[in-house]
């Protein structure tokens, strides 16, 4: 990763001094601090810290022992397992806490090809699914011998309802698709989605890492067999998460050791992980309606301001079926890492896509699949919101971001022979 994040910088520093761009030097940065990543992570909230402090101190026994320091550790697992249960419309025992959302795809994917490979060795899924899932269907592939088919979304990242269809076999046994995408934002059909699975018989696993805690989601009124989601997204804990397997899904254990999470899931469970989880979820339930209404204001605020003042620039993802804190734009004529490192400069924290590929040179899978050719891929900027962001914010990111695009556009010769070949 450090070679990486090397190669990939270095150049773009260089590029900005021999541009005589002063204003952006890191000894002229402006001091204040604007995050506009949540979707890669989010802080942990105090009153989530506070709940899990004792767990570390105090009550720090194992739940699995017959003794009362361990035992009573049992039943804050159980109401914090409750408490996501209810948020999904569901019962406490469907809930498995895992580390995090990554091992929950990990663990929908492998244990279903396993449990149900007497019945076929067909998954389906989408192209512009998270790493998690789509590196998870290579290694199936691969080194197991299963066949992937992974469908096409339209310019707006929307799955192809037809082409999903189409794609269903008899040896069928999985439909894998996310809620909504961590880069874009689009929020999928899942309620279709599912329908179609529940019709063929198919198992239906969403990753709702990005969606659980930003928009209601009820699993049985969605048709959702399998749902996984991520502490440290909604104001959590990292090292976190759990998986939803409906009652009757018959997948078997991923981490193979104790008889933990119901013999599901092996290991001494994180108590204060689960407890800030909880905790979490709960806050994110009760502040859900305030905190995405004033995040869409802010979000269409930022967006209209940026597609009105920024000639040559567009919204990915579709346009009301979006997350609420979510804006991912693509800027032609200008490199991506170089629009980060001054926004960077400036006190700005964004992204050009998900965190788990930004040490990669490559343009983003998800552009690319709704039609972005590379070279416009290259110049995008998601910025993810959070309650804490302010409008007066969102006005200094976009006069930051309209001069940083003009002045690294001032740079490039193909915009400079763009504009020569359209006065």
């Amino acid at each position: 990763m450090r070679t990486a994040r090397k190669l990939k910088t270095k150049p773009v520093k260089k590029h900005i001094a021999q541009n005589n761009i002063y204003e952006w030097r890191e000894d002229k940065m402006d001091k204040r601090i604007i995050y506009l990543d949540h979707a890669a992570t989010t802080a942990t909230r105090p009153e989530v810290v506070e709940a899990m402090l004792p767990y570390f101190t105090e009550n720090y026994g194992n739940p699995s022992t017959v003794y009362d320091l361990g035992a009573k550790n049992k039943t804050v697992v159980t109401e914090s397992r409750e408490i996501i249960a209810k948020a999904l419309g569901t019962d406490a025992a469907n809930i498995y806490f895992t580390a995090g959302g990554s091992e929950s795809d990990n663990w929908a994917l492998v244990a279903t090809a396993e449990a149900y490979k007497n019945k076929g060795n067909h998954i389906i899924t989408s192209k512009i699914e998270h790493h998690a899932i789509l590196h998870t269907c290579e290694y199936l592939e691969k080194e197991r011998g299963y066949e992937v088919t992974y469908v096409d979304v339209d310019e707006n990242g929307i799955i192809k309802l037809d082409e999903l269809k189409t794609a269903i076999r008899p040896t069928t046994i999985l439909i894998s698709v996310m809620f909504a995408n961590n880069e874009i934002g689009t929020i999928q059909p899942i309620k279709e989605i599912g329908a179609i699975a529940r019709e063929h018989g198919i198992l239906f696993h969403t990753d709702a890492v990005q969606a659980f805690g930003q928009i209601p989601i009820n699993v049985d009124e969605l048709n959702i067999d399998m749902l996984s989601a991520s502490g440290h997204k909604l104001n959590g804990p990292k090292g976190i998460g759990f998986l939803y397997i409906r009652k009757g899904v018959k997948i078997r254990s991923f981490v193979h050791g104790g008889a933990q999470e119901r013999k599901r899931r092996a290991g001494t469970e994180n108590v204060p992980g689960i407890v800030g989880l909880g905790k979490a979820v709960e806050i994110a339930v009760a502040t859900m309606d305030d905190r995405t209404k004033k995040e869409t204001e802010l979000r269409n605020h930022l967006i209209d301001r940026i597609l009105a003042e920024i000639p040559y620039t567009r919204l990915n993802g579709d346009k009301d079926r979006r997350l609420p804190n979510n804006a991912n734009f693509s800027f032609q004529f200008i490199e991506g890492e170089s629009l980060l490192i001054m926004l960077d400069m400036a006190g700005i924290c964004g992204s050009s896509g998900s965190a788990c590929t930004s040490g990669s040179l490559d343009p983003s899978h998800v552009l690319l699949a709704i039609g972005l050719p590379h070279e416009i891929a290259h110049g995008s900027l998601r910025l993810t919101l959070g309650e804490d962001n302010t409008m007066e914010e969102m006005d200094y990111v976009v006069d930051k971001v309209k001069g940083i695009v003009e002045r690294l556009r001032a740079m490039s010769p193909l915009y400079e022979d763009f504009v020569k070949k359209n006065k």
